[in-house]
């Protein structure tokens, strides 16, 4: 019995593993814009990891093949100087894709701790968002300006002055969130039974909000994306000799006539990178919304 039982044991997992392989299949197959999104945006964090090992030096000149047009040995063409325009590309990935990751968990942190305080305890609710009304009035192009003015260019600039704008935004939709969660029965029954506020916040308030909270982070996560390309499309964002998307649309605009690959494959980097996210958002709030669940069939889309 026990040699039996051992010998069934691989046979047992392996038929778990096809079951949950076929239900991921069939889930995937019901969303294929979540399919497709996801899709689109793993090629891009796969590039971005995968960077550094892979050959091919972004900062490599040659003048011999200056504005040679996307071929079989240069698949994007080369810049102005002799550059490779996929290596610049696969290594502005890495810009943007950090600075959207980043942005994102620094906006959510921030803005999730600020909404739940200003929402659970109405004596501080009026001062912190009077403040965060102030901080979302200054615009993240001219904050950049200032701080790269001050400190000088750097991503963690761009990701400071990218974040300050969003704070306030995140904060007042958890908030708002919030609001509606401390009213309802059982929030309001583990209050009267004297929950500790930690307790309450942990698993009654921050569970309830976390589908908005995650929906809004990916909006947040594109738009932080498209901020850093404009920063240094105008040249307040990273420096002129690291990559990045932005920067390298700004160095194409010159030969927009001439080699319009320049500016074209980093832009439709950004652009597919942008839409793939809006896609996944747009497919979570479906997934996580009850009502819109229920009108498309369970959170198909």
């Amino acid at each position: 019995m026990a040699i039996t039982a051992a010998s069934d044991t691989p046979a047992r997992g392996l038929a778990h593993g096809r079951a949950v392989t076929a239900r991921l299949l069939r889930f995937l197959a019901r969303r294929p814009v979540l399919t497709a999104g996801s899709a689109v945006l793993l090629v891009f964090v796969a590039l971005a990891l995968l960077s550094p090992w892979l050959t091919g030096n972004p900062g490599t000149i040659n003048p011999l093949r200056r504005l040679k047009p996307p071929s079989a040995a240069q698949w994007f063409g080369t810049d102005h100087v002799g550059r490779s325009v996929f290596d610049r590309t696969r290594w502005g990935a890495r810009i943007s894709l950090g600075v959207g990751f980043a942005v994102a968990i620094t906006t959510t942190v921030v803005g999730v701790l600020v909404g739940i305080v200003a929402g659970y305890f109405r004596f501080a609710d009026t001062v912190i968002m009077r403040a965060m009304d102030a901080v979302m009035a200054i615009p993240a192009i001219l904050l950049a300006i200032a701080l790269v003015a001050l400190v000088g260019a750097s991503p963690l600039v761009i990701v400071t002055a990218i974040s300050v704008p969003e704070i306030p935004r995140m904060a007042r939709m958890v908030r708002a969130s919030v609001l509606v969660l401390r009213e309802q029965a059982y929030v309001e029954a583990a209050i009267t039974c004297g929950g500790r506020v930690r307790t309450i916040l942990l698993r009654h308030i921050l569970p309830g909000a976390a589908g908005p909270i995650l929906v809004q982070a990916t909006y947040v996560f594109a738009s932080a994306m498209i901020l850093e390309a404009i920063l240094s499309f105008l040249g307040a964002g990273t420096p002129p000799d690291v990559p990045s998307w932005g920067n390298m649309m700004a160095e194409g605009r010159q030969f927009l006539q001439m080699a319009p690959w320049i500016l074209g494959f980093p832009a439709l980097g950004l652009a597919l990178v942008v839409l793939a996210v809006n896609l996944l958002g747009d497919v979570l709030r479906d997934m996580l919304d009850p009502s819109l669940a229920k009108a498309t069939g369970a959170g198909g889309a």
